[in-house]
C-alpha cells in the first residue's frame, strides 16, 4: 500500500510560478518550460542540449513505490538552439500550440501525492509530438491550428530521421525503461496515466467541456473514472473529448499502454483552469484521488485513494 501525500492542496491565488523539479535527466537551464514558458534557442547559440546528440526526457521519481506511471508528452515549450526557434515567434513558442501549459504541474503534483513515476518531454512538440508515431504527419507539423511553423515546411527523410532519434526514440525507450524497471520490481504498472491540457477556444470554437478522459480500445480505466466522476468534480467530463482515438492522440496509449496489457487512459484540462500553480495543485489534488478510486473500482487496490480537502469547481480565471 502506497501512503499518499493527504495535505490539503492551496485555494486559488498568485499567478504560474516555476516549478522545480526533484530529479530529472537534463540541465535545470532547460527545464522552465515545463512549468512556465521557456524561450526558444536562437539561431546559430548554444543551450544545454548541445548541438546535436539525443535529448533525455526527464523522468521524476523513477523509484517511486506507487503501482501509477504518470506521462506528459507535452510537458514543455523549450526548442533547443540546434532547430533554429523553428522560424516562430517567441509568442508562438509560448502558446498552447508548442506545448500543454500547466499539465507537467499537475502531473507532477500528482506524482508527488501517489509515489508515481512520471516521464516528462525535453523539448516542445513542435519539435517533436512524443505522443505520435514517425510516420504521423502531426510528429513534426508544418501547421499547428493556425501557426505555420517554417521548421518543420519541407524536412527532408534525413532530416525527419535525425529528429526520430533525438527526441521520440529517447522518450520511447526511456518509457520503455520505466515500465521494464517496474516489472522487474515485481509487476508491470498497475495503470498507465498520461495527462495533457487543451485550449478553451480551437479554430475559433469555443469548447464547453472541462476534462476528458480519454482511451482507446482498452476503456477500463476511462469507463472507471467516468462512473465516479461526480464524486470529486462539479466540472464538465467527457468521454473522448476534445479529441478521440480518430484524431491519433491516443498513441502513447496504444504503444506503451495496449501492448504491455496495462490499463491506461489520458487525461486532458482546459488550460484555463490550470492558469495558476495554485489552480494547479488543487487540480492535482483531486486527480489524484479520483485515480486511485477508479483503480480501487477496478481492483486495483495497491492504488490509495488520498483525501483531497477541496473539490474542484468548473471557475477557472
Amino acid at each position: 500500500m502506497v501512503k499518499p501525500d493527504a495535505g490539503a492542496p492551496p485555494q486559488p491565488g498568485a499567478g504560474p510560478q516555476a516549478v522545480k523539479a526533484s530529479e530529472g535527466t537534463g540541465k535545470a537551464s532547460e527545464r522552465t518550460g515545463r512549468d512556465q514558458p521557456g524561450r526558444p534557442g536562437s539561431p546559430g547559440g548554444t543551450d544545454a542540449f548541445g548541438p546535436t546528440g539525443p535529448i533525455a526526457p526527464e523522468i521524476v521519481n523513477p523509484g517511486g513505490a506507487g503501482p501509477l506511471l504518470l506521462v506528459c508528452e507535452h510537458a514543455s515549450n523549450v526548442i533547443p538552439a540546434r532547430y533554429a526557434n523553428l522560424g516562430i515567434s517567441a509568442d508562438v513558442a509560448d502558446s498552447h500550440a508548442a506545448w500543454d501549459p500547466g499539465a507537467c504541474s499537475v502531473a507532477r503534483a500528482v506524482s508527488r501525492r501517489l509515489d508515481a513515476p512520471l516521464i516528462a518531454a525535453a523539448v516542445s512538440r513542435l519539435v517533436y509530438d512524443c505522443n505520435r508515431p514517425p510516420e504521423a504527419p502531426g510528429a513534426m507539423p508544418e501547421k499547428s491550428e493556425v501557426f505555420e511553423i517554417p521548421g518543420n515546411a519541407g524536412l527532408s527523410e534525413d532530416r525527419k530521421r535525425a529528429r526520430v532519434a533525438e527526441v521520440y526514440e529517447p522518450f520511447r525507450q526511456g518509457l520503455a525503461g520505466l515500465i521494464a524497471a517496474t516489472g522487474a520490481a515485481g509487476g508491470h504498472p498497475k495503470v498507465l496515466v498520461t495527462v495533457h491540457s487543451f485550449t478553451p477556444v480551437y479554430f475559433g470554437k469555443a469548447r464547453a467541456v472541462q476534462i476528458g478522459i480519454l482511451h482507446d480500445s482498452d476503456s477500463l480505466m476511462a469507463d472507471a473514472m467516468l462512473a465516479i466522476a461526480g464524486d470529486f468534480t462539479d466540472l464538465d467530463v467527457q468521454r473522448n473529448q476534445p479529441y478521440g482515438p480518430e484524431h491519433g492522440v491516443t498513441h502513447t496509449l496504444i504503444e506503451h499502454g495496449l501492448r504491455n496489457g496495462i490499463p491506461n487512459v489520458m487525461i486532458e484540462i482546459r488550460n484555463d483552469l490550470l492558469t495558476s500553480e495554485d489552480q494547479q495543485q488543487a487540480m492535482a489534488a483531486m486527480l489524484a484521488a479520483w485515480i486511485g478510486a477508479a483503480c480501487e473500482r477496478i481492483s486495483l487496490s495497491a492504488v490509495p485513494v488520498p483525501a483531497i480537502g477541496v473539490q474542484t469547481t468548473g471557475k477557472g480565471s
